[in-house]
């Protein structure tokens, strides 16, 4: 998989770093054990950080810059990262969805970079180019039907889009069928770094729950 950082992108958030992990997993429907580190990772969160200062995160602080940059209200279209710690101060229970998209959202909360996860085997083609969402664009997020991304960053397959910071698309979704995973990393903040440090972990969460060797990654930029 191609993975292409648009002009427009450029332009909004020259420091913009990416990853791309590229690995054949076993999802399942719940798994006990990522859990209980979710557990554990909310009672650290209310422990350290509240609903103001998470705003002030590098990562999240980065997106929510670039969101306005792009023309969109952060604090009307949240961040997925963002949204999933806030639900976690708030003492509400993460949604439990599968163990792919479960830990995917463990990666996201760790670091607070918003991530993708997508089933590859539903692309069409295979580049992906960020750009930025146009009006009038067909957007159906998952669970939450028809969408408007004017002026999200979208990831952006031969179909259309696949992928934004707050809701991915119906249409590339992960399932418990999906064996071939591809999951992209937003650093808005251009710490490379740190973009790293959240790739290998969610290779290491693969290994440890889902019948993977954690596959490669690369950055892109």
């Amino acid at each position: 998989m191609e993975v292409i950082v648009s002009q427009e992108i450029e332009n909004v958030c020259p420091e913009f770093v990416g990853a791309c992990i590229d690995a054949q997993v076993v999802n399942s429907k719940f798994c006990q054990p990522l859990w209980d580190e979710i557990h554990e990772l909310g009672e650290k969160f209310k422990s350290t950080i509240d609903t103001e200062s998470l705003k002030e995160m590098p990562s999240i602080a980065a997106t929510r810059r670039v969101y306005r940059a792009c023309g969109k209200d952060p604090s009307r279209y949240r961040p997925a990262s963002e949204a999933l710690i806030r639900r976690m101060l708030k003492g509400k229970e993460l949604y439990q969805i599968d163990t792919l998209v479960d830990l995917i959202n463990v990666a996201s909360i760790v670091y607070g970079y918003s991530i993708g996860g997508f089933d590859a085997g539903k692309f069409v083609g295979d580049r992906l180019v960020l750009g930025i969402g146009r009006e009038g664009e067909p957007y159906e997020g998952i669970g939450r039907g028809m969408i408007n991304i004017a002026g999200l960053p979208v990831y952006r397959d031969e179909a259309g889009g696949v992928g934004t910071p707050t809701s991915d698309n119906e249409r590339t979704k992960i399932d418990l069928d999906t064996h071939h995973l591809v999951v992209l990393i937003n650093g808005y903040d251009g710490n490379e770094q740190r973009v790293r440090e959240n790739a290998e972990y969610i290779q290491q969460l693969l290994r440890k729950y889902c019948q993977s060797d954690g596959g490669t990654y690369f950055i892109y930029k």
